[in-house]
């Protein structure tokens, strides 16, 4: 299973992170976000792969953060085309497009990013970008359908660990950390993502 922890900001928390047995850390590139990366930290992860999180903006300025801060992946939370994820792709960079949900419904624009994406990611549907921090009704999962792998993400707490091992869909990669394992925003609570990652991995 894929860990990945997201919204990463200060030098020391994300080594500190980086030292947890996780996969995938995330560093948010939106203005608008209360977690947004301003300027590069003096410590990036060397373990967890880097997941630049986008909104909306054009591939030359992304392909040019990604070039700054050796990213891995990009992961796109606005209206973005699969052309774009193609392009994205093309450059080396692996791609992870999210879908907001809340009813079955919401899992029909997954099918249109089907060949151009590595991961789908499906957070709770909100008004505005990004996390809401809130859960969606996980039996809604039954309904997607597609070939491409996703990572669940929306409001994940550490009271969430039987019911994500208990969870099975066959398209299930990983799990996507942000803010219940906050003590504000971007700074992340390590003994209790440590526990919680404990916990899940030996049930």
């Amino acid at each position: 299973m894929i860990i990945k922890v997201c919204g990463m900001r200060e030098a020391e928390n994300i080594r500190a992170a980086d030292a947890l047995p996780i996969q995938m850390m995330g560093f948010i590139f939106y203005p608008k976000s209360t977690r947004y990366v301003a300027k590069r930290p003096e410590y990036l992860p060397r373990n967890a792969r880097r997941v630049g999180v986008f909104v909306d903006e054009e591939a030359n300025h992304i392909l040019r953060i990604a070039e700054e801060y050796g990213l891995d992946y990009i992961q796109l939370h606005g209206h973005e085309s699969p052309e774009l994820c193609r392009q994205l792709t093309a450059n080396g960079l692996g791609v992870i497009k999210t879908i907001s949900v809340s009813a079955a419904e919401d899992f029909a624009p997954a099918s249109q990013y089907e060949s151009s994406c590595a991961f789908l990611l499906f957070d709770t549907q909100t008004p505005q970008y990004g996390g809401s921090g809130k859960p969606f009704n996980w039996d809604l999962l039954q309904h997607y359908r597609g070939e491409t792998p996703f990572l669940l993400s929306g409001g994940i707490s550490p009271q969430d660990a039987e019911r994500i091992q208990n969870l099975s869909h066959p398209r299930w990669a990983g799990i996507d950390l942000n803010s219940r394992f906050e003590s504000s925003p971007g700074h992340k609570e390590i003994k209790r993502l440590s526990d919680f990652i404990h916990r899940i991995n030996h049930p």
